[in-house]
Formats: C-alpha cells, structure tokens, sequence
C-alpha cells in the first residue's frame, strides 16, 4: 500500500470535487434555496448532539460564500489544507442546520472531504505545488477513495436486497408510473415488468459496478454504465447534483496513465485560456523547484494516516448501527441515515398534536403546518425522531405561554410503501415524557408485518 505511484489520480480528484461543489453551490444560490430553507422558517430541526447547530440569519449567506471560495482553492490547489478544512467545517455545518434537507449525498461530500483534508491531492497540478510531474505518492492515498467511492455503491445495493425492493419492486411502483410525461418512456414506466426491471438492475448495478471499476478488463464499459445509470436517475428523479458527484467521483479507478493525459489537456487549455493562471502553476514550480519530471515521493504523516483509518472505520461501520435497535427499520427509521440506503422508501402520512392541561383536562389540536413550511411538515409527518422534537417543542411554548406543563399527544397516520395507511404513533403516549434516548418501539405502533432484508 505503499508502493510509490503517480499523484495524477489524486489531481484529478481534486479538480473534480472542486469544481462540482462549486457548481453545486452555485447551483444552490441560483435557485433561493438558501432563503427558502434556511431563513423563511422559523423553526429547523436539529440533529441528535447537534442542535447548537442553527441557521445565522443573514450571515449563512457568508457561510455559503466560504464553501464557495474554498471549492475555488480546492479546485485550484491553492491553500489546499486550510482550503479544505474550512470547505469540511462550513459545508458541514450547513449540513446539521436543519436535519429536514438530509440527503445521503450530503453525508458523502462530508465524509470525502474530511478525509481530503489528510490526502495530498495538491501534490500535483496545483498553485501550491506547481505541475510537478514527477510527483509521487503512496498507493494507499488513491486506493482509499476507490474505496470509499465503492463502499457507498455495495451498500447501497446491499440495502436493496429487501423484499419490498426485490419482491414488490417498491416504491418505485408508486413513484415510477407518475413519470408518464417524461417523451418516449412515459408510457413504457407504466408497465409492471419495468418496475422490477429497474429494482433488480439497480440492485445489482449497486452491487457490482466498484468491482467491474476496479478490474481493467470492465472498466471502460462500466464507466458507460455509470453514466447511463446516473442520467437515467437524473432524468427520473429529482436528486440535484448527486449523479454528476457520483460519475466524477468514479474516474478514480481510471489508472495513473488516463489521469496523465486529462493532466495534459488541462495544461494546454490553461496555457491556451489562460496565461495568469498558467504563470501561477509555473510560479508554483519556481519557487517549490518541481521543474521537469524527477521523481519525488510526498510524505504523508502518520497522524494524517491515521485519521484516515478513523475515518474508514465511521465509513464501514456506522451504517451497521441499526442492527442495535428493535423494530422494522422502514417503520422506527432507527438508524436510517448515513447508512447509504438510497430511495428505498415512500412514506406518506397525516399528523396533529394534541396538548392537554392535566389540571383541566382541557385539550387543543395544534397543526404543525402553522409553524414550519410546506417541506417540513411533510418531513414531519413520517419521520419519528422529527415526531418527538416537535412535540417537546410544543411544550416549551405551551410553558411559555401558560406556565404549566402540558401533555403532548400525536395523531399521526403513515402508509408504507404501498401499504395502507396505519396508525403510526401510540394514542396513550404523552410525548413530553419520551426522550431522544428512549427506543422507538416504546411509543410507535407496532408494525407487525416483516421486510426481510439486510
């Protein structure tokens, strides 16, 4: 692992990731998607330990203008280190401001960029080390994003083998025949046999595309269907940016000698478009000495490699946590996220709270539509840990207003995946006595039907 090879991949990488983030962020403040998530609301839920994590009025703007000059400097190479920790630190905070616009691709990004900040992906091609041609570094710091890349597509396809997915093909049998608009294959999406046509390809795309990336022989045709798989999800779906992270991010099995020549065309289009940037790599080289091709090995620390293996561990191991908890995971979502289970469920659902004065017995409905936006109340509606946040939410204004301790009741409605509409939380339940903590088999229905699956 640590055989001395050419720092190109990670070059690569690096130029890729920050222009994508840079587009993403771009992408983000075109839209009003930074007003309208994260100031119109006035109130955003917050994960577990996190929720001294809140929006900063008008100063997120500033939050989102330094991912976007950090994207910059990552795509150049320059401050690569600082570049990198400020992009982790402030894309991540983003990320835990309100825990209703969780998507796994955000995880990933944060995830990957935390471990950039160990890699010497500025080792090459960049303002801080010049071309340096000759740049080599270990083989284990190229060989750890294949692996994270590929860990993020076999678990996915490990969480695919369920029997709503593989039996039922759901819930793309809900979401895929509302597509019938889309030219040529709307009528086609109506079809029962192409729902599980999608499901098991998808399963096993999922399953194997890191191992046909990683053998030569594979590569080229599986890169093809990278792209075709993620245009098609593109088309299908509304994911943002996620398809075009995920076929960037798979040009790292590519081998040193295809990273080589992408080099070489962004040297001739930099020298042909631009010369004060080209001066910039040229003056890098001065002053570093990395002139013509000598060979050079980039140390990598030992704390650095470490982080790494840390970060591994969280990578490989956190999605497992589940298994710790009672119940269906579909139903309780214990242990849900950051376990790259993408798009496996649709859940529908109907919720009120009521408050009741114990001193009284005098009781109110509350809808939570009065206080969150569109989006997230129906984020709410299905999601329990969002269930429980509100209800004590409730109480403390309830406090506020009246000086005494409500009790919070939840009528709340849920369909599965196709299934009918259920009872969701338990009538009998005062949600102001639950904790985060507390399992969720204690106060959700139970589900009493089995998904088998991993």
């Amino acid at each position: 692992m640590n055989t001395p090879v050419s720092a190109a991949p990670l070059a690569v990488f690096r130029i890729g990731f920050g222009l994508m983030m840079l587009l993403s962020v771009i992408r983000f403040w075109y839209n009003g998607w930074i007003e309208k998530l994260y100031l119109e609301p006035s109130y955003f839920f917050s994960y577990q330990y996190f929720a001294w994590v809140k929006p900063l009025g008008d100063w997120t703007y500033l939050l989102f203008g330094a991912i976007a000059l950090s994207s910059v400097c990552i795509l150049l190479g320059w401050k690569y280190r600082v570049a990198t920790v400020v992009f982790f630190l402030s894309f991540t905070y983003v990320e835990l401001m309100d825990k209703t616009t969780y998507l796994n691709h955000y995880y990933f990004v944060s995830l990957l960029s935390a471990l950039m900040i160990f890699l010497p992906a500025n080792a090459r091609f960049s303002l801080d080390a010049g071309l340096n041609e000759g740049a080599l570094v270990p083989r284990w710091t190229i060989d750890v994003l294949k692996l994270f890349v590929g860990v993020v597509y076999f678990y996915a396809g490990l969480a695919k083998l369920n029997t709503d997915w593989l039996l039922h093909a759901q819930p793309l049998a809900i979401w895929l025949p509302a597509k019938y608009s889309i030219p040529l294959l709307g009528d086609l999406l109506q079809e029962r046999w192409v729902h599980f046509a999608f499901a098991w390809s998808g399963a096993l795309y999922d399953l194997f595309i890191p191992f046909l990336l990683l053998y030569r022989p594979t590569r080229n045709l599986a890169f093809v269907a990278v792209v075709v798989f993620h245009v098609m999800t593109r088309v299908l779906f509304p994911i943002g940016m996620f398809p075009y992270i995920m076929i960037v991010s798979a040009l790292i099995f590519f081998g040193a000698e295809w990273h080589e020549r992408v080099l070489e065309w962004f040297r001739r289009f930099i020298g042909a478009g631009s010369s004060r940037l080209s001066a910039g790599l040229a003056g890098a080289a001065r002053v570093q000495g990395n002139f013509g091709k000598s060979k050079k090995m980039v140390a990598v620390p030992r704390l650095a490699s470490s982080c790494v293996v840390l970060l591994l561990a969280i990578h490989l191991l956190l999605p497992w946590r589940y298994l710790a908890n009672d119940g269906e995971l579909f139903w309780t979502e214990e242990g849900y996220r950051f376990s790259w289970r993408v798009m496996l469920m649709e859940k529908a659902g109907y919720l009120n709270y009521r408050l009741v004065d114990p001193a009284t017995g005098k009781s109110r409905i509350v809808d939570p539509a009065a206080y969150l936006s569109t989006f997230q109340s129906k984020q709410l509606a299905t999601q329990p840990d969002f269930i429980l946040e509100f209800a004590h939410f409730l109480a403390e204004e309830e406090i506020g207003r009246t000086g005494r301790q409500p009790e919070v009741y939840a009528e709340s409605y849920v369909a599965l995946n196709g299934r009918a509409s259920r009872l969701y939380v338990r009538k009998d339940v005062d949600l102001t006595t639950i904790t985060e903590d507390a399992p969720r088999v204690t106060w959700l229905t139970d589900f009493n039907e089995q998904i088998y699956g991993i």
